[in-house]
């Protein structure tokens, strides 16, 4: 079986010039549409644009290599060859929930790392971030706010773009900064209670009402950002803590109906999608009715009985499930946060998980809220993902194609978005044309870019090995190598 070709290879790629194309022989590829692990592929790569021009099934090419390793099969104008026969082939990982700015809470926790780190330091630390994403095969990430690194992560964006980037890391899509209500995020200043923030640092954007709301959005846009974020649910009254456990442990809704509405039709009609910080039930309702993109956490979305078949128990989770908004459940974060005091909360986010999956949700995207965990360890989320009920194989579509389905622009969505997918064959997706956060990526397919990863693991035996940074041995995204045989090529 080999892969959907749309259109076949209108070029003869033995007929290239010199050094136009790149061939990557693949002895296993996974098919993120089929959830197949194809043998004998041979992945053909344009070498000027980073598009894939063909993926085709090749059953010689093992037996016909040569013991001094040369490919006879290979046409002598295509230079450069690259030999993944012993590594099973993968499309490059997203990471739809990171933060850049921030590192694990368990070296300095998030309001140390705001009120005593310089935005330069900060910056600095992202960078390394960046990098050390890229080495473990995740060639997209999705950054849901700086954390009080107001918008450096714009700044950050163009020094990762294009094939003539200044460092190393991924595709970056950036959201600046969340948005909040008044009162409702930190840092809180010990001393001046009513004051919003410490020394002028906010974890996020203040809005409140919907003249602000929109005003916040729109401004958002115009600084550059990719994704609008919103705290739709937060522990607003965490300042009573000491005295009411439960009433400031709450997650409780910020934002008005109409606020909400306002912000989300705000980024549509600008062609912006929103992600929504969301985990108690009758906030992801109404979120869901204003049709958000993503829902990010979702926790408390399961009824209290694991075992019930009364799906009524278990809304919004069946009307979730059935809708076209992405579910990120962030598992990452709270099994690390599990031992600092929230094992509860890891509990609840994996009931929520389970029941999801037993609910057929398919609409997943895997990102782990990376930062409040070590950049590097993405695939904690997809490890987490497996060990609590999901297939691997599917686990590895939410993790690629269903990255790309969250995190791509509203440009293509809708009717005229399936017609631009229908013509990915037609190889229109120049990102020398379209530029990089709009080409088409977590798929090994013509007229898709070429993030191309492989691993040494055994998914099927070991899936957690397997995915983890160790066993990657190869990263190429955009058609340019970054990782070969294990190594970092910087």
């Amino acid at each position: 079986m080999q892969l959907d070709v749309q259109g076949g290879d209108s070029t003869n790629v033995a007929d290239r010039q010199v050094n136009q194309v790149t061939r990557i022989l693949a002895g296993k590829l996974f098919d993120p549409y089929t959830l197949e692990l194809l043998e004998n592929q041979v992945i053909t790569v344009d070498k000027e644009s980073g598009l894939i021009l063909n993926v085709q099934f090749s059953p010689n090419f093992i037996d016909t290599i040569e013991p001094d390793g040369t490919v006879p099969v290979i046409a002598p104008s295509v230079v450069e060859v690259i030999d993944l026969r012993h590594l099973t082939v993968l499309p490059g990982f997203v990471d739809t929930h990171v933060h850049f700015f921030l590192h694990p809470y368990s070296e300095t926790s998030w309001e140390d790392q705001l009120t005593k780190e310089s935005v330069i330091e900060r910056t600095v630390r992202a960078t390394v971030h960046a990098k050390r994403t890229l080495m473990a095969g995740f060639t997209t990430v999705r950054d849901l706010g700086t954390e009080g690194a107001g918008d450096a992560d714009i700044a950050l964006r163009k020094c990762l773009s294009s094939s003539s980037a200044l460092i190393p890391g991924p595709r970056y899509f950036c959201a600046t900064r969340a948005i909040v209500p008044t009162g409702s995020y930190g840092p809180k200043s010990a001393l001046y209670l009513n004051r919003e923030g410490v020394d002028g640092i906010t974890g996020a954007e203040v809005a409140d009402g919907r003249e602000e709301c929109m005003k916040a959005v729109r401004r958002q846009i115009g600084a550059g950002a990719d994704w609008i974020k919103i705290y739709a649910d937060y522990r607003v009254r965490s300042r009573i803590a000491g005295v009411s456990y439960r009433s400031g442990g709450e997650s409780m809704s910020t934002f008005s109906s109409d606020e909400l509405k306002i912000m989300i039709d705000t980024a549509h009609q600008y062609g912006v999608k929103v992600a929504a910080h969301a985990t108690n039930k009758d906030t992801i309702t109404e979120l869901l009715r204003l049709s958000v993109d993503s829902i990010e956490h979702g926790y408390d979305m399961a009824s209290n009985d694991p075992e019930s078949d009364d799906q009524t128990q278990d809304e919004p989770l069946h009307t979730f499930a059935h809708s076209y908004t992405k579910w990120v459940p962030t598992l990452g974060a709270y099994y690390t946060m599990s031992s600092q005091g929230k094992e509860e909360t890891w509990k609840r986010a994996v009931q929520t998980f389970k029941a999801g999956l037993a609910r057929g949700m398919s609409n997943i995207a895997c990102g782990g809220d990376t930062g409040v965990f070590a950049h590097g360890e993405n695939a904690l989320e997809l490890s987490l993902m497996v060990e609590y009920g999901a297939d691997w194989r599917k686990v590895l579509r939410w993790a690629t194609l269903g990255g790309w389905e969250c995190v791509r622009s509203m440009r293509w969505e809708g009717p005229k978005g399936k017609i631009r997918i229908a013509q990915l064959g037609e190889m229109k997706e120049d990102p020398r044309i379209v530029g990089d956060n709009d080409v088409p990526f977590g798929a090994l397919k013509r007229g898709f870019i070429a993030d191309v990863i492989a691993t040494s693991g055994n998914l099927e035996a070991d899936f957690c090995g397997a995915v983890s940074a160790d066993n990657i041995q190869f990263v190429m995204k955009g058609g340019k190598v970054y990782k070969r045989d294990g190594f970092p090529l910087l």
